[in-house]
């Protein structure tokens, strides 16, 4: 069982920056995917931005060009790299895994507010 745990979430003004961190700890051997995905009030949870073992990366569109989605194996640990935030990126954003078993394991999310 792996356990995944975000952080860096907050308030931040538009066009401002943050990086979301997930370090996971646990039984991490077999990942095939990690990825990020956010949850706004009274929306649907969406993926952002996604990457497999083999080192492809997909972004939502909405996304492209804004967000990076990077990890340190040494720490266990991804990341998500958000510039040029706009208020519609406010959401929960959650880390997630994939193993090659098709098993899946979630962090509890961290809150993320693009505001003036």
């Amino acid at each position: 069982q792996v356990q995944l745990v975000e952080s860096g979430g907050g308030l931040v003004q538009p066009g401002g920056s943050l990086r979301l961190s997930c370090a996971a700890s646990g039984s991490i051997f077999g990942i095939y995917s990690r990825a990020w995905y956010r949850q706004a009030p009274g929306k649907q949870r969406e993926l952002v931005a996604a990457t497999t073992s083999g080192g492809s990366t997909n972004y939502a569109d909405s996304v492209k060009g804004r967000f990076t989605i990077s990890r340190d194996n040494a720490r266990n640990t991804m990341y998500l790299q958000m510039n040029s935030l706009k208020p519609e990126d406010t959401a929960v954003y959650y880390c997630n895994v994939v193993f090659a078993s098709g098993s899946s394991s979630w962090g509890q999310g961290t809150q993320v507010t693009v505001s003036s």
